[in-house]
C-alpha cells in the first residue's frame, strides 16, 4: 500500500520533528522500524493517557511504525541496530550529529556496511557554521527566526511563541521531501548519501520568504515585514454574535462584497480601487472591514459572503473542529480501536494517490512491541533474542519473553 511500499526506514528519532516526518513516510507505505531507548520516546509521557507511556502526542506522531527498544550504549544493542541498518533504505535521526558519532553510528561507519543508505539527519543548525553543535528546540528556533518578534509587532508588544510545534512540523515536512528526493537519486544511480535538514536555516527561509520585504534589496528599501500579515486588524472578524474568517482579497471580490453590503461609496474611494492601493493602505482597509463585520450575525455574513463568492470560513475551536461538516463527511477523524488503548480518534492521511492509495496499516505501538518480530526478520533466532533481552541490550514488552 502506498507509493513508498517496499522502502524500509530505521527511525532513530524522538519527540516530534523526526517522528512526524517518519510517520508521514509510514503513511505513504514505507516500513518504519522505530528504535527507542529503554525509557522510550519522551512524548509517550505527554498529555492525558489511559495507560502509562501511551499519551496523545505519541499516538498522533507514531502511527504506521513498529517499535523495538534497544540500548545503543550496549555493544549488543548497537550491533542489533547495525544489523537493521544494513538492510534498510533510509536511516533517520534527530539528535546532534556529534551524538551519533559518540554512538559510533556516524555516516562513514554506517555507509561502510550499507553504501546505498540514505542517512538523513534533522538537527538544529547547519554543520558548516559556528552553531553546529548547539542544541535546539522548537521554541528556540521560533525565537531565533523572529516569530515572537512579529507577534509582538501586531499585539501588545509582548513577544509570544506560536501555540503550535510549528518548527518541528515544518522541518519534518521538509525532511520528507528531502528523503524522497534522495531516494529518487539513489534509484537512478545506486548511490546513497548523507542528507541534512537544519531547523534554523529551514525556518529562516520559511519566515523570511514572507517578511524579507525591502530587506531583499541592497541597500534596503525598508525594515522588512509583509504589511498585510502585520496589520493589527488581520484576524478573525468579530460579528454581532461571534467571529468569522473572511478574505476579501482580489478586485473582483472587493467589488462583489461592497455591492452586496450597499457600500458603493467605497467603490470610488482611491484607497480601495485596486489591489495595489489596498496593499498600501492595508491598515485602513482592515480596520474598516472590522467595523463592517460587527453589523451582522455570523450566520448572516456566511450567507452573504457565500452568495457574493467571497471566501469565508467559520472560526473553530479545538472541539468544534471535530464536528466540522466537511471533516465529518470525509471521515477525517475516525474513531478506531487501538489494541491497548481502546477507542481513540485518529486522523486521515491528507494526501491522496490515485495509483497507490494509502491507508492506515497500524496504530502507534507500545514500547518495544514488535522488537522480537523485527529482530527475527533481521535473522536473529529466538535464543539470540532471549540473550539480548537477558543482557539488557533489548527491552521486550512482556517481562522479557519472546512473543510467539
Amino acid at each position: 500500500m502506498g507509493p513508498l511500499a517496499g522502502v524500509t526506514i530505521v527511525d532513530m528519532t524522538s519527540v516530534l520533528m523526526g517522528p512526524y516526518a517518519t510517520q508521514m513516510l509510514g503513511d505513504y507505505g514505507a516500513d518504519v522500524v522505530k528504535i527507542e531507548s529503554p525509557d522510550g520516546d519522551v512524548t509517550r509521557q505527554i498529555g492525558p493517557a489511559r495507560n502509562p507511556g501511551m499519551g496523545p502526542v505519541f499516538l498522533n506522531a507514531n502511527r504506521n511504525k513498529r517499535s523495538i527498544c534497544l540500548d545503543l550504549k550496549h555493544a549488543a544493542g548497537r550491533d542489533a541496530a547495525l544489523r537493521l541498518i544494513a538492510g534498510a533504505d533510509v536511516l533517520v535521526y534527530n539528535v546532534r550529529p556529534q551524538a551519533m558519532a559518540r554512538l559510533r553510528l556516524g555516516y562513514d561507519e554506517v555507509a561502510a556496511i550499507n553504501p546505498r543508505l540514505i542517512y538523513a539527519g534533522l538537527f538544529g543548525f547547519g554543520q558548516d557554521g559556528p552553531y553546529a553543535a548547539k542544541p535546539a528546540y522548537d521554541d528556540l528556533i521560533q525565537g531565533a527566526t523572529a516569530l515572537p518578534a512579529l507577534n509582538a509587532r501586531i499585539g501588545d508588544g509582548t513577544p509570544r511563541y506560536v501555540p503550535n510545534a510549528l518548527v518541528d512540523r515544518i522541518v519534518g515536512l521538509t525532511a520528507v521531501g528531502a528523503i524522497c528526493a534522495a531516494l529518487v537519486h539513489r534509484d537512478r544511480t545506486g548511490q546513497g548519501q548523507r542528507v541534512g535538514v537544519p531547523m534554523f536555516e529551514t525556518m529562516a527561509g520559511f519566515v523570511m520568504g514572507d517578511h524579507l520585504g525591502g530587506l531583499t534589496y541592497e541597500p534596503p528599501l525598508d525594515r522588512g515585514g509583509y504589511a498585510r500579515h502585520l496589520s493589527p486588524d488581520r484576524r478573525p472578524y468579530q460579528t454581532a454574535d461571534g467571529y468569522i474568517c473572511a478574505m476579501v482579497y482580489n478586485d473582483k471580490q472587493w467589488g462583489s462584497f461592497l455591492r452586496a453590503i450597499g457600500r458603493d461609496d467605497l467603490l470610488s474611494d482611491e484607497r480601495y480601487t485596486s489591489f495595489a492601493k489596498r496593499a498600501v493602505n492595508i491598515d485602513v482597509v482592515y480596520a474598516e472591514l472590522a467595523r463592517i463585520f460587527l453589523t451582522r450575525s455570523t450566520a448572516e455574513w456566511t450567507e452573504l459572503l457565500d452568495a457574493a463568492d467571497v471566501p469565508a470560513m467559520r472560526m473553530h475551536d479545538l472541539e468544534s473542529l471535530l464536528d466540522d461538516p466537511h471533516l465529518v463527511a470525509t471521515d477525517f477523524f475516525p474513531v478506531v480501536d487501538h489494541p491497548s488503548e481502546g477507542p481513540i480518534r485518529d486522523m486521515r492521511v491528507s494526501a491522496t494517490f490515485a495509483a497507490t492509495p494509502v491507508a492506515r496499516q497500524r496504530l502507534a505501538p507500545r514500547l518495544g512491541e514488535q522488537g522480537a518480530e523485527v529482530l527475527r526478520e533481521a535473522g536473529y533466532s529466538d535464543d539470540e533474542i532471549e540473550a539480548l533481552a537477558g543482557c539488557g541490550a533489548l527491552k521486550l514488552p512482556a517481562a522479557g519473553k519472546v512473543a510467539s
